[in-house]
């Protein structure tokens, strides 16, 4: 009767846990939407260090020839007369013979497109590579500019960036955009066949920024004077970080389980500090002393065989109580039963068992040596 109630419980349960797995799944099969969901990978490669990679392929797309890179390299790299320049960094980055050679360019029918430097410290009597030719003075303003596009909603750009201002903007400038009494934000300066154009900021440009029609279209305008009769180039800063930093706030999931093994070895591996062991007892301790001058002071004056014949007398009891058989027997053959037992050489056992030679000093430790070892593994 117990049995049969046993197994009528086991099968109740077994019935409600199948029903509770149907209903879930008869419950998930009703409730379960399969749907599509676009997820942004991180960026790698040129696109992760070069923030105006999207604006080279966006120009490439439209027929532009246009190359991209971190430096401006003017003694590897030659520029066309109808080509661009967009120097995104800070312009205080180019030396004096780089601007040389950008102005002779640029007198050529080169276009040069440069930026005030960014926010921060500002030397306000160092004059500025490029700028200071044309009487352009960077200014501690940071004001927005409103940018409306037909078809658009309104921007305002350039809220980071330094305004500026121009020594005398009619006679140097041919396009401007600001107000004498808050400064510029762009000002397109001609120099020779070619132009010079300097902005507050080319925060418009970047990756994230270039998909939005204002954008895009402000742009197209700054590009015009040249465009598609040569070769853009975009100079940018590589912002790559460095190999620890990169380690620290992207690769974590790999040094830390690697810092917690070694925090654990060096846990095993390190000293274990317990109680203090007590010292040795006084008495003890000068019993020992005194033992082992006696030994020293009897070695010292010629009677190391009495030493050796003690040391052999020690083993011998030991063999007596461990192997009678060994130590009843004699001479050869014993040293060749316990050259055997121990495995070790049979005329090595047989000159520890000997006495040795009077002031033989190697012969006396080797044969004690082997006499204690031979004790000690019995």
């Amino acid at each position: 009767m117990t049995f049969t109630r046993r197994h009528g419980l086991i099968a109740l349960v077994v019935l409600a846990i199948a029903g509770a797995v149907a209903g879930g799944v008869a419950w998930w099969q009703r409730t379960f939407e399969r749907t599509e969901e676009w997820v942004d990978l991180p960026r790698t490669g040129e696109a992760r260090r070069n923030p105006l990679y999207v604006l080279k392929l966006a120009l490439i797309g439209d027929g532009v020839k246009a190359q991209a890179r971190p430096r401006l390299q003017l003694g590897s790299v030659t520029l066309g007369p109808r080509d661009t320049v967009l120097l995104y960094n800070d312009p205080r980055t180019i030396s004096d013979t780089d601007e040389a050679a950008l102005l002779e360019w640029v007198e050529r029918g080169g276009h040069l497109l440069l930026r005030t430097p960014p926010p921060g410290p500002l030397d306000v009597e160092a004059p500025l590579p490029v700028l200071a030719e044309f009487g352009v003075h960077p200014r501690s303003d940071e004001l927005c500019a409103g940018l409306d596009v037909a078809g658009e909603d309104p921007h305002v750009e350039f809220c980071r960036g330094r305004r500026l201002d121009v020594d005398d903007l009619d006679a140097t400038a041919s396009l401007h955009w600001g107000e004498p009494e808050t400064g510029y934000v762009f000002v397109r300066i001609p120099h020779g066949q070619g132009h010079v154009d300097v902005l507050s900021d080319f925060d418009f440009l970047d990756n994230d920024s270039l998909k939005e029609g204002p954008h895009i279209a402000l742009t197209r305008q700054l590009l015009d004077p040249n465009y598609r009769a040569g070769t853009v180039h975009l100079i940018y800063e590589a912002q790559v970080p460095s190999f620890w930093m990169a380690l620290v706030r992207e690769h974590w999931r790999i040094w830390l389980p690697l810092l917690l093994a070694l925090l654990a070895w060096l846990w095993r591996r390190s000293q274990r500090f317990g109680p203090l062991l007590a010292s040795p007892a006084v008495e003890r301790r000068s019993l020992l002393e005194h033992v082992t001058a006696s030994g020293e002071h009897v070695y010292r004056y010629g009677y190391a065989h009495l030493l050796h014949e003690a040391a052999r007398k020690a083993f011998l009891a030991r063999l007596r109580r461990r192997d009678p058989q060994a130590a009843a027997l004699e001479g050869d053959a014993q040293a060749a039963m316990l050259a055997e037992r121990f495995g070790l050489p049979h005329k090595d056992v047989r000159d520890a068992l000997s006495t040795p030679v009077a002031r033989d000093h190697a012969a006396f430790r080797t044969r004690i040596a082997l006499l204690v070892r031979m004790r000690n593994s019995l």
